[in-house]
Protein backbone atom coordinates (compact mmCIF):
# COMPACT_ATOMS: atom_id res chain seq x y z
CA UNK A 1 0.00 0.00 0.00
CA UNK A 2 1.52 3.94 -0.94
CA UNK A 3 2.30 5.00 2.33
CA UNK A 4 1.09 8.68 1.37
CA UNK A 5 -2.92 6.51 0.69
CA UNK A 6 -2.66 5.21 4.29
CA UNK A 7 -1.42 8.67 5.61
CA UNK A 8 -4.60 10.53 4.19
CA UNK A 9 -6.97 7.86 5.10
CA UNK A 10 -5.63 7.77 8.88
CA UNK A 11 -5.68 11.37 8.48
CA UNK A 12 -9.75 11.25 7.63
CA UNK A 13 -10.09 8.64 10.00
CA UNK A 14 -8.55 11.03 12.77
CA UNK A 15 -10.44 14.00 11.88
CA UNK A 16 -14.30 12.11 11.83
CA UNK A 17 -13.19 10.82 14.99
CA UNK A 18 -11.93 14.21 16.89
CA UNK A 19 -16.11 15.18 15.54
CA UNK A 20 -18.18 12.55 16.61
CA UNK A 21 -16.64 10.82 19.48
CA UNK A 22 -17.04 13.47 22.22
CA UNK A 23 -20.96 12.86 21.48
CA UNK A 24 -21.18 9.62 21.03
CA UNK A 25 -18.98 9.40 24.57
CA UNK A 26 -20.93 11.98 26.44
CA UNK A 27 -23.41 9.80 28.09
CA UNK A 28 -20.61 6.49 28.74
CA UNK A 29 -18.10 6.43 31.44
CA UNK A 30 -15.34 6.91 28.73
CA UNK A 31 -13.43 10.03 27.69
CA UNK A 32 -11.90 10.78 23.90
CA UNK A 33 -8.63 10.50 25.39
CA UNK A 34 -9.01 6.42 26.64
CA UNK A 35 -10.42 6.03 22.73
CA UNK A 36 -6.91 7.33 21.83
CA UNK A 37 -4.56 5.64 23.59
CA UNK A 38 -6.45 2.54 23.02
CA UNK A 39 -6.65 2.91 19.65
CA UNK A 40 -3.11 4.04 19.05
CA UNK A 41 -2.04 0.96 21.39
CA UNK A 42 -4.14 -1.67 18.55
CA UNK A 43 -2.35 0.46 15.31
CA UNK A 44 0.93 -0.15 16.72
CA UNK A 45 0.94 -3.52 18.23
CA UNK A 46 -1.31 -4.85 15.50
CA UNK A 47 -0.88 -3.20 12.49
CA UNK A 48 2.54 -1.34 12.02
CA UNK A 49 4.87 -3.84 10.43
CA UNK A 50 7.45 -5.74 13.13
CA UNK A 51 10.06 -3.88 11.06
CA UNK A 52 8.75 -0.07 11.47
CA UNK A 53 10.48 2.16 13.85
CA UNK A 54 8.18 2.37 17.16
CA UNK A 55 7.22 6.03 18.40
CA UNK A 56 9.07 5.70 22.00
CA UNK A 57 9.81 9.11 23.16
CA UNK A 58 13.50 8.19 23.62
CA UNK A 59 13.88 7.24 20.55
CA UNK A 60 12.40 10.78 19.31
CA UNK A 61 12.91 13.24 22.01
CA UNK A 62 12.89 16.70 19.88
CA UNK A 63 9.98 15.69 17.59
CA UNK A 64 7.80 13.96 21.57
CA UNK A 65 8.95 17.83 22.53
CA UNK A 66 7.97 19.93 19.72
CA UNK A 67 4.52 17.81 19.35
CA UNK A 68 3.87 18.34 23.12
CA UNK A 69 5.06 21.98 23.20
CA UNK A 70 2.31 22.89 20.29
CA UNK A 71 -0.91 20.64 21.84
CA UNK A 72 -0.40 22.99 25.40
CA UNK A 73 0.07 26.49 24.14
CA UNK A 74 -3.09 26.03 21.94
CA UNK A 75 -4.97 24.32 25.42
CA UNK A 76 -3.24 27.42 27.00
CA UNK A 77 -5.17 30.17 24.98
CA UNK A 78 -8.14 28.11 25.01
CA UNK A 79 -8.27 28.08 28.96
CA UNK A 80 -7.69 31.70 29.05
CA UNK A 81 -10.36 32.77 26.34
CA UNK A 82 -13.30 30.56 28.19
CA UNK A 83 -13.01 32.16 31.92
CA UNK A 84 -15.44 35.06 32.15
CA UNK A 85 -14.31 35.64 35.56
CA UNK A 86 -11.94 39.45 35.77
CA UNK A 87 -8.38 38.08 37.85
CA UNK A 88 -8.79 39.00 41.01
CA UNK A 89 -7.52 38.25 44.44
CA UNK A 90 -10.80 37.43 46.23
CA UNK A 91 -12.30 36.14 42.51
CA UNK A 92 -9.49 33.84 41.79
CA UNK A 93 -8.96 32.98 45.62
CA UNK A 94 -8.94 28.83 44.95
CA UNK A 95 -6.70 29.24 42.25
CA UNK A 96 -3.74 30.75 44.31
CA UNK A 97 -4.31 28.21 46.65
CA UNK A 98 -3.53 25.39 44.67
CA UNK A 99 -0.98 27.27 42.87
CA UNK A 100 0.92 28.54 45.87
CA UNK A 101 0.33 26.04 48.77
CA UNK A 102 -0.58 22.87 46.33
CA UNK A 103 1.44 22.50 43.84
CA UNK A 104 4.63 23.03 45.58
CA UNK A 105 3.60 20.98 48.34
CA UNK A 106 3.46 18.39 45.62
CA UNK A 107 6.40 18.62 44.29
CA UNK A 108 8.07 18.51 47.22
CA UNK A 109 6.08 15.11 48.42
CA UNK A 110 6.80 13.26 45.36
CA UNK A 111 10.66 14.65 44.69
CA UNK A 112 10.72 13.07 48.18
CA UNK A 113 9.21 9.73 47.28
CA UNK A 114 10.94 9.52 43.94
CA UNK A 115 14.02 9.88 45.56
CA UNK A 116 13.86 7.54 48.87
CA UNK A 117 11.44 5.22 47.22
CA UNK A 118 11.30 4.81 43.84
CA UNK A 119 15.25 4.77 43.31
CA UNK A 120 15.56 7.73 41.32
CA UNK A 121 18.56 10.28 42.35
CA UNK A 122 17.71 13.66 42.79
CA UNK A 123 17.70 15.64 40.08
CA UNK A 124 15.62 12.70 38.45
CA UNK A 125 13.55 12.62 41.43
CA UNK A 126 12.90 16.74 41.23
CA UNK A 127 11.90 16.51 37.10
CA UNK A 128 9.41 13.58 37.79
CA UNK A 129 7.78 16.11 40.14
CA UNK A 130 8.12 18.83 38.39
CA UNK A 131 6.65 17.62 35.24
CA UNK A 132 3.70 15.71 37.18
CA UNK A 133 3.03 18.42 39.45
CA UNK A 134 0.69 20.54 36.58
CA UNK A 135 -2.81 20.01 36.62
CA UNK A 136 -2.80 18.96 32.71
CA UNK A 137 -4.50 21.95 30.36
CA UNK A 138 -5.30 19.63 27.62
CA UNK A 139 -6.59 16.32 29.06
CA UNK A 140 -8.15 18.57 31.71
CA UNK A 141 -11.42 19.57 29.00
CA UNK A 142 -13.89 17.68 31.31
CA UNK A 143 -13.47 19.45 34.61
CA UNK A 144 -13.10 22.57 32.75
CA UNK A 145 -15.54 25.44 32.61
CA UNK A 146 -17.68 25.46 29.36
CA UNK A 147 -17.08 28.51 26.54
CA UNK A 148 -16.98 31.59 26.67
CA UNK A 149 -20.48 32.91 28.18
CA UNK A 150 -21.81 29.73 28.92
CA UNK A 151 -22.14 30.68 32.52
CA UNK A 152 -20.80 26.99 33.48
CA UNK A 153 -18.08 28.47 35.76
CA UNK A 154 -18.51 26.93 39.53
CA UNK A 155 -15.20 26.89 41.64
CA UNK A 156 -14.22 23.71 40.96
CA UNK A 157 -14.37 24.16 37.11
CA UNK A 158 -13.22 27.14 37.39
CA UNK A 159 -10.64 26.43 39.51
CA UNK A 160 -9.16 23.66 38.05
CA UNK A 161 -9.18 25.38 34.31
CA UNK A 162 -7.45 28.74 35.98
CA UNK A 163 -5.03 26.24 37.37
CA UNK A 164 -4.49 24.74 34.64
CA UNK A 165 -3.69 27.80 32.69
CA UNK A 166 -1.19 29.02 35.21
CA UNK A 167 0.39 25.91 36.46
CA UNK A 168 2.06 24.23 33.22
CA UNK A 169 4.12 27.96 33.14
CA UNK A 170 4.87 27.66 37.15
CA UNK A 171 6.29 24.07 36.63
CA UNK A 172 9.13 25.41 34.46
CA UNK A 173 11.41 27.25 37.48
CA UNK A 174 11.34 23.17 39.20
CA UNK A 175 11.56 21.38 36.19
CA UNK A 176 15.11 23.64 35.28
CA UNK A 177 16.02 23.44 38.87
CA UNK A 178 16.39 19.44 38.18
CA UNK A 179 17.98 20.46 35.08
CA UNK A 180 21.00 22.21 37.48
CA UNK A 181 21.11 19.70 39.77
CA UNK A 182 21.58 17.33 36.92
CA UNK A 183 24.97 19.64 35.59
CA UNK A 184 25.99 21.10 38.31
CA UNK A 185 25.16 18.17 41.03
CA UNK A 186 22.81 17.83 43.45
CA UNK A 187 24.23 19.96 46.10
CA UNK A 188 23.08 24.35 46.17
CA UNK A 189 26.33 25.75 45.09
CA UNK A 190 26.98 29.03 42.56
CA UNK A 191 23.90 27.83 40.27
CA UNK A 192 21.14 28.22 42.82
CA UNK A 193 21.61 32.27 42.81
CA UNK A 194 21.50 32.01 38.97
CA UNK A 195 18.82 29.55 38.89
CA UNK A 196 16.83 32.37 41.63
CA UNK A 197 17.16 35.44 39.65
CA UNK A 198 17.07 33.88 36.06
CA UNK A 199 14.74 30.79 35.97
CA UNK A 200 12.49 31.93 38.87
CA UNK A 201 12.50 35.99 38.82
CA UNK A 202 13.57 36.93 34.99
CA UNK A 203 11.24 33.82 33.11
CA UNK A 204 8.27 34.31 35.40
CA UNK A 205 7.69 38.18 35.29
CA UNK A 206 8.80 38.38 31.81
CA UNK A 207 5.87 35.88 30.61
CA UNK A 208 3.55 37.64 33.04
CA UNK A 209 4.59 41.82 31.43
CA UNK A 210 4.82 40.06 27.81
CA UNK A 211 1.53 38.21 27.63
CA UNK A 212 -0.30 41.09 29.37
CA UNK A 213 1.25 43.89 27.39
CA UNK A 214 0.82 41.93 23.48
CA UNK A 215 -2.53 40.47 24.52
CA UNK A 216 -3.75 43.64 25.61
CA UNK A 217 -2.17 45.59 22.54
CA UNK A 218 -3.92 42.77 20.59
CA UNK A 219 -7.21 42.91 21.84
CA UNK A 220 -7.19 46.86 21.24
CA UNK A 221 -6.26 46.48 17.86
CA UNK A 222 -9.07 44.01 17.43
CA UNK A 223 -12.08 45.84 19.16
CA UNK A 224 -10.84 49.58 19.65
CA UNK A 225 -8.93 50.63 16.50
CA UNK A 226 -10.72 53.31 15.63
CA UNK A 227 -12.08 52.10 12.02
CA UNK A 228 -14.75 51.66 10.19
CA UNK A 229 -14.42 47.73 9.92
CA UNK A 230 -13.71 47.11 13.59
CA UNK A 231 -10.73 43.60 13.42
CA UNK A 232 -13.21 41.57 15.23
CA UNK A 233 -15.78 41.67 12.84
CA UNK A 234 -13.41 39.12 10.23
CA UNK A 235 -14.22 36.20 12.54
CA UNK A 236 -11.95 33.96 11.45
CA UNK A 237 -11.65 31.69 14.43
CA UNK A 238 -7.55 30.62 13.49
CA UNK A 239 -6.66 34.32 14.34
CA UNK A 240 -6.08 31.65 17.78
CA UNK A 241 -3.49 30.30 16.35
CA UNK A 242 -1.75 33.41 15.27
CA UNK A 243 -2.05 35.24 18.66
CA UNK A 244 -0.79 31.94 20.77
CA UNK A 245 2.47 31.36 18.03
CA UNK A 246 2.84 35.22 18.31
CA UNK A 247 2.57 35.60 21.96
CA UNK A 248 4.74 32.52 22.66
CA UNK A 249 7.71 33.14 20.18
CA UNK A 250 8.10 36.82 21.38
CA UNK A 251 8.11 35.85 24.72
CA UNK A 252 10.84 32.87 24.07
CA UNK A 253 13.15 35.93 22.59
CA UNK A 254 12.78 37.45 25.71
CA UNK A 255 13.69 34.38 27.59
CA UNK A 256 10.40 34.74 29.27
CA UNK A 257 8.01 31.90 30.03
CA UNK A 258 6.16 31.46 27.01
CA UNK A 259 3.16 28.77 28.76
CA UNK A 260 2.56 32.04 31.09
CA UNK A 261 2.64 34.58 28.37
CA UNK A 262 0.07 32.63 26.27
CA UNK A 263 -2.78 32.53 29.03
CA UNK A 264 -1.90 35.97 30.59
CA UNK A 265 -2.44 37.03 27.12
CA UNK A 266 -5.75 35.06 26.62
CA UNK A 267 -6.62 36.48 29.63
CA UNK A 268 -5.96 40.24 28.06
CA UNK A 269 -7.50 39.73 25.03
CA UNK A 270 -10.35 38.61 26.42
CA UNK A 271 -10.60 41.84 28.81
CA UNK A 272 -10.41 44.07 25.85
CA UNK A 273 -14.54 43.88 24.98
CA UNK A 274 -15.66 40.68 27.35
CA UNK A 275 -18.85 39.97 25.95
CA UNK A 276 -17.79 40.15 22.41
CA UNK A 277 -19.04 37.36 20.37
CA UNK A 278 -15.88 36.86 18.54
CA UNK A 279 -14.17 35.35 21.55
CA UNK A 280 -16.42 32.12 21.33
CA UNK A 281 -15.32 31.55 17.77
CA UNK A 282 -11.94 32.01 18.33
CA UNK A 283 -12.47 29.37 21.27
CA UNK A 284 -13.94 27.08 19.08
CA UNK A 285 -11.36 26.66 17.00
CA UNK A 286 -8.68 26.65 19.59
CA UNK A 287 -10.40 23.80 20.73
CA UNK A 288 -10.72 22.09 17.80
CA UNK A 289 -7.20 22.28 17.23
CA UNK A 290 -6.44 21.14 20.08
CA UNK A 291 -8.73 17.95 20.32
CA UNK A 292 -6.89 17.07 16.68
CA UNK A 293 -3.43 17.45 18.36
CA UNK A 294 -4.21 16.03 21.42
CA UNK A 295 -5.72 13.13 19.39
CA UNK A 296 -2.29 12.81 17.67
CA UNK A 297 -0.15 12.83 20.74
CA UNK A 298 -2.41 9.88 22.47
CA UNK A 299 -2.32 7.68 19.65
CA UNK A 300 1.74 7.69 19.62
CA UNK A 301 1.22 7.48 23.57
CA UNK A 302 -0.65 4.35 23.12
CA UNK A 303 1.90 3.20 20.39
CA UNK A 304 4.99 3.80 22.76
CA UNK A 305 3.07 2.09 25.45
CA UNK A 306 2.90 -1.10 22.83
CA UNK A 307 6.68 -1.01 22.36
CA UNK A 308 7.40 -0.94 25.52
CA UNK A 309 7.46 2.26 27.58
CA UNK A 310 6.52 0.65 30.77
CA UNK A 311 8.93 -2.16 30.73
CA UNK A 312 11.58 -0.47 33.02
CA UNK A 313 8.85 0.68 35.60
CA UNK A 314 9.42 -0.70 38.80
CA UNK A 315 6.60 -1.70 42.11
CA UNK A 316 8.25 1.14 44.16
CA UNK A 317 8.13 3.60 41.33
CA UNK A 318 3.96 2.42 40.13
CA UNK A 319 3.54 2.69 43.88
CA UNK A 320 4.68 6.07 44.02
CA UNK A 321 2.72 7.22 41.40
CA UNK A 322 -0.13 5.67 43.10
CA UNK A 323 0.25 6.99 46.24
CA UNK A 324 0.17 10.28 44.33
CA UNK A 325 -2.62 10.43 42.63
CA UNK A 326 -4.73 9.30 45.45
CA UNK A 327 -3.22 10.67 48.60
CA UNK A 328 -0.73 13.67 47.59
CA UNK A 329 -2.37 15.76 45.58
CA UNK A 330 -5.86 15.14 47.80
CA UNK A 331 -4.00 15.76 50.68
CA UNK A 332 -2.19 18.75 49.19
CA UNK A 333 -4.81 20.33 47.88
CA UNK A 334 -7.16 20.18 51.71
CA UNK A 335 -3.90 21.59 53.12
CA UNK A 336 -4.41 24.63 50.53
CA UNK A 337 -7.91 25.03 50.81
CA UNK A 338 -7.65 25.34 54.49
CA UNK A 339 -9.47 28.48 55.62
CA UNK A 340 -11.31 29.35 51.92
CA UNK A 341 -14.49 27.88 53.49
CA UNK A 342 -14.95 25.64 50.27
CA UNK A 343 -17.15 22.28 50.84
CA UNK A 344 -16.12 19.33 52.07
CA UNK A 345 -17.05 17.65 48.34
CA UNK A 346 -15.61 20.74 46.54
CA UNK A 347 -12.30 20.31 48.09
CA UNK A 348 -12.23 16.79 47.12
CA UNK A 349 -12.85 17.33 43.28
CA UNK A 350 -10.30 19.79 42.98
CA UNK A 351 -7.83 17.14 44.88
CA UNK A 352 -8.91 14.29 42.59
CA UNK A 353 -9.15 15.83 39.68
CA UNK A 354 -5.82 16.98 39.21
CA UNK A 355 -4.90 15.55 35.91
CA UNK A 356 -2.12 14.39 34.28
CA UNK A 357 -1.07 14.54 30.50
CA UNK A 358 0.52 16.02 27.69
CA UNK A 359 2.22 18.78 30.07
CA UNK A 360 4.10 16.09 31.78
CA UNK A 361 5.24 14.19 28.56
CA UNK A 362 6.64 17.76 27.31
CA UNK A 363 8.42 18.58 30.61
CA UNK A 364 10.59 15.08 30.22
CA UNK A 365 10.97 15.72 26.37
CA UNK A 366 12.12 19.20 27.20
CA UNK A 367 14.69 18.29 30.19
CA UNK A 368 15.84 15.75 27.72
CA UNK A 369 17.44 17.53 25.69
CA UNK A 370 18.95 19.78 28.21
CA UNK A 371 21.08 17.45 30.12
CA UNK A 372 22.00 13.41 30.25
CA UNK A 373 19.72 11.11 32.24
CA UNK A 374 21.55 7.99 33.56
CA UNK A 375 17.93 6.96 34.41
CA UNK A 376 15.50 8.75 31.89
CA UNK A 377 14.08 5.07 31.28
CA UNK A 378 12.62 4.65 34.53
CA UNK A 379 11.74 8.43 34.36
CA UNK A 380 9.69 8.14 31.34
CA UNK A 381 7.92 4.69 32.13
CA UNK A 382 7.28 6.22 35.85
CA UNK A 383 5.75 8.99 34.52
CA UNK A 384 4.10 6.89 31.14
CA UNK A 385 2.74 4.88 34.37
CA UNK A 386 1.21 8.07 36.41
CA UNK A 387 -0.47 9.38 32.67
CA UNK A 388 -2.13 6.17 31.57
CA UNK A 389 -3.63 6.28 34.99
CA UNK A 390 -4.67 8.79 35.75
CA UNK A 391 -6.22 8.70 31.78
CA UNK A 392 -8.31 5.42 33.14
CA UNK A 393 -9.47 6.84 36.01
CA UNK A 394 -9.80 10.47 35.76
CA UNK A 395 -11.72 9.67 32.23
CA UNK A 396 -14.44 7.18 33.94
CA UNK A 397 -15.05 8.89 36.98
CA UNK A 398 -15.28 12.64 35.41
CA UNK A 399 -18.53 12.71 34.29
CA UNK A 400 -20.44 11.28 37.09
CA UNK A 401 -18.62 13.01 39.72
CA UNK A 402 -19.30 16.72 38.60
CA UNK A 403 -22.99 15.43 37.51
CA UNK A 404 -23.39 14.37 41.24
CA UNK A 405 -21.70 17.90 42.83
CA UNK A 406 -24.02 19.90 40.36
CA UNK A 407 -26.96 18.20 42.04
CA UNK A 408 -25.65 18.53 45.56
CA UNK A 409 -24.99 22.35 44.53
CA UNK A 410 -28.56 22.49 43.34
CA UNK A 411 -29.86 21.01 45.72
CA UNK A 412 -28.26 23.22 48.37
CA UNK A 413 -29.30 26.45 46.16
CA UNK A 414 -32.71 24.81 46.08
CA UNK A 415 -32.89 24.41 50.25
CA UNK A 416 -31.56 28.09 50.76
CA UNK A 417 -33.77 29.38 48.23
CA UNK A 418 -37.32 27.22 49.92
CA UNK A 419 -36.29 28.50 53.14
CA UNK A 420 -36.17 32.00 52.08
CA UNK A 421 -39.69 31.70 50.81
CA UNK A 422 -40.74 30.41 53.82
CA UNK A 423 -39.75 33.08 56.23
CA UNK A 424 -40.82 35.22 53.86
CA UNK A 425 -44.26 34.24 53.67
CA UNK A 426 -44.10 33.45 57.83
CA UNK A 427 -42.94 37.40 58.18
CA UNK A 428 -46.18 37.98 55.63
CA UNK A 429 -48.28 36.20 57.87
CA UNK A 430 -47.20 38.01 60.95
CA UNK A 431 -47.42 41.33 59.29
CA UNK A 432 -50.76 40.40 58.66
Amino acid sequence: MDPYIAVLTGAGLLILLVAWLPMLLREMPLSLPIVCVGIGFLVFRFLVPAGGEPPHPLRFPELTERLTELVVIVSLMGCGLKLDRLPGWRSWGVTWRLLAVTMPLSILALALMGWAFAGLGAAAAMLLAASLAPTDPVLAADVQVGPPQSGEEDEVRFGLTSEAGLNDGLAFPFTNLAIAMALEGPEPGGWIWGWLAEDVLWKLAAGVVAGWAIGAFLGWLTFRLPNRARLSRTGDGFLALGITFLVYGLTEMAHGYGFVAVFVAAIAFRRAERNNQFHERLHDFAEQTERLLMMVVLVLFGGSLAHGLLEPLTWPAALCGILFLLVVRPLATWIGMIGSGRPADEVAALGVFGIRGVGTLYYLAYAAGEADWAQGDLLWATAGFIVLVSILAHGTTVTPALRLLDRRRSGVRGEAGGEANGEGVATASRST
